[in-house]
């Protein structure tokens, strides 16, 4: 008897993968933080902040949703933003559902919506269009007429209002995924968040620090590689992880902006992204920035995947 149910919940349960696409700046990254009550994925007002597909995995007793977190889907101006364009649309082609998330208020498609649409054309699984920041709306009528807009152009399988940052419809939110997903076992253990090494997330949070204490062009002339992690867990005796991390950049200005005067700024994101870690992995970090200058590492694929980016 207990075989028979435990095969019935099984059957019942609902589990896939969801690409979230979207022009950037308009909340993925902060929909899946929300949901997963964990900041996993790396959060900038600044355009391109995630580079790879990621996947963030929520699990609950009914549905297991493992979201793919795309790079921005743009014209890209050198090989990364090639490789992160590649990235977008390969992980449209490994879904059950897509996500596409706009903003509330939104008037007009403009060029970065267009380019997603047209990706979304050729597209032959649901659509969900998730209409997010709708706290900022001041009647809902606003919310409608967003609406209206992407309707027309995508026929959606359904549409929600959320707002990642107030939590706002979020349980409706997983509802209407989970409703849209294959019935099968879960993929991943419920307690992994994601299906990234430790050295991926410590390159992660590394780069959003130089996102968030940067400016202009220079975040994104940066890579971070992290050259040695080493974990208590790996090595017993030690009691702190030793991270030690290169941050590439193009010129030699951006070198000397990142470290600041008399190291300042560099020491702010080592202190920033430390606190970051520890939180993360759950045991003291001791941290180990340099900065190298690789004139043009954006544009070469070679250089590229010796920075780890897989082609």
């Amino acid at each position: 008897m207990e075989d028979n149910l435990t095969h019935e919940a099984d059957h019942e349960y609902r589990c896939g993968f969801v690409a979230l696409l979207g022009r950037p700046n308009v909340g993925k990254s902060s929909i899946i933080n929300t949901l997963l009550k964990e900041k996993v994925a790396a959060v900038s007002s600044k355009p391109q902040t995630t580079r790879n597909a990621i996947r963030c995995i929520m699990t609950t007793e009914k549905e297991q949703i493992i979201f793919v977190d795309t790079p921005g889907i743009h014209k890209p101006k050198h090989v990364l933003g090639d490789f992160m364009v590649k990235e977008a649309a390969k992980a449209l082609a490994q879904v059950d559902l897509v996500c596409f998330v706009v903003e509330a208020g939104d008037r007009t498609i403009g060029e970065k919506e267009e380019l997603i649409i047209e990706y979304l054309s050729n597209c032959s699984v649901p659509i969900v269009l998730a209409v997010n920041k709708v706290d900022k709306l001041a009647d809902r009528e606003a919310f409608w007429k967003t609406v209206e807009l992407y309707e027309t152009r995508i026929s959606p399988a359904a549409v929600v209002p959320i707002s990642a940052k107030k939590g706002i419809n979020m349980d409706i939110f997983i509802e209407t995924l989970s409703e849209m997903l294959p019935m099968q076992p879960p993929i991943y253990p419920a307690d992994m968040l994601m299906d990234a090494t430790e050295r991926f997330l410590a390159a992660e949070v590394i780069r959003e620090k130089i996102l968030n204490f940067t400016d202009q062009e220079v975040p994104h002339g940066t890579a971070v590689v992290v050259e040695e992690f080493k974990s208590p867990e790996e090595y017993p005796e030690l009691k702190t992880c030793e991270i030690r991390a290169t941050i590439v950049v193009d010129r030699e200005g951006q070198k000397a902006i990142i470290i600041g005067r008399a190291g300042t700024k560099l020491k702010t994101i080592g202190m920033a992204a430390r606190k970051d870690l520890e939180e993360k992995f759950g045991y003291p970090i001791y941290l180990q920035l340099w900065v190298k200058v690789k004139p043009g590492w954006r544009k070469s694929q070679e250089e590229l995947r010796r920075l780890g980016y897989s082609f």
